[in-house]
């Protein structure tokens, strides 16, 4: 049987008007999960904001107490000791304007992109490489820091990024559909904890407006926010 038909008998009897608890979306998308990948779990989030205006931007990291499943690669820019330092954290890429050469022709074999603040001279001539990419070591983010053995351990131990797109929603993995159940409520009561968290001062009325999940090939399933708590 082809992967859309199964997919499609696998969640025939699902209620899309329905809005399911999260151990209820979790369990039902875990039982259905038909791919012969470890599909990804992603959530989406629509917030009662406008992201054109500064003060209703939402963005952050979080770390998802689970971690991501997913494996991350990530590059630092640093010199000396700080660079021995992300060596041994586990960094995959290490170095200076060699490093930059590599990024400025094209070689981007990362993930994650993190820099210490006297590296930032040099990596801001590579913001139009990396910033596309939302690859921009960023401190608010942390990724522009002296502790770089720490924000290595984080990027690969399940730190996740999120930004709002330009019509309010923002999306993310959340974990692997081979997580046990429980992990994936953990990592999504997290991700929504974080978004509350990251609530700006500008954000008018209702904030948190509907989240949902699901797999890679699967639909959305609606989330009861009550449930997130």
């Amino acid at each position: 049987m082809a992967l859309g038909k199964r997919l499609k008998n696998a969640y025939a009897d699902l209620d899309r008007n329905k809005f399911y608890t999260v151990a209820e979306a979790v369990s039902l998308i875990k039982a259905r999960s038909a791919a012969k990948f470890d599909e990804t779990i992603e959530i989406a989030l629509n917030l009662g904001i406008d992201p054109r205006h500064a003060d209703q931007m939402v963005r952050g990291v979080v770390d998802l107490p689970a971690g991501t499943g997913k494996t991350v690669r990530v590059a630092v820019f640093a010199k000396g000791a700080k660079a021995d330092e992300a060596k041994a954290a586990g960094a995959d890429l290490v170095g200076a304007e060699d490093l930059a050469d590599e990024v400025q022709g094209g070689k981007m074999d990362f993930d994650r992109c993190i820099a210490t603040p006297d590296m930032m001279g040099l990596v801001g001539r590579l913001g139009k490489v990396l910033g596309p990419r939302g690859l921009m070591p960023n401190p608010k983010l942390g990724t522009v820091t002296m502790n770089v053995g720490d924000a290595v351990k984080a990027a690969k131990g399940g730190q996740v990024q999120f930004r709002a797109e330009k019509a309010g929603i923002v999306h993310a993995g959340v974990g692997k559909a081979s997580f046990s159940e429980d992990a994936l409520v953990q990592n999504i009561k997290a991700f929504v904890e974080a978004i509350n968290k990251a609530k700006p001062t500008g954000a008018k009325g209702t904030y948190l407006q509907k989240v949902s999940i699901s797999s890679t090939m699967g639909p959305g399933v609606k989330l009861d926010l009550g449930s997130l708590a």
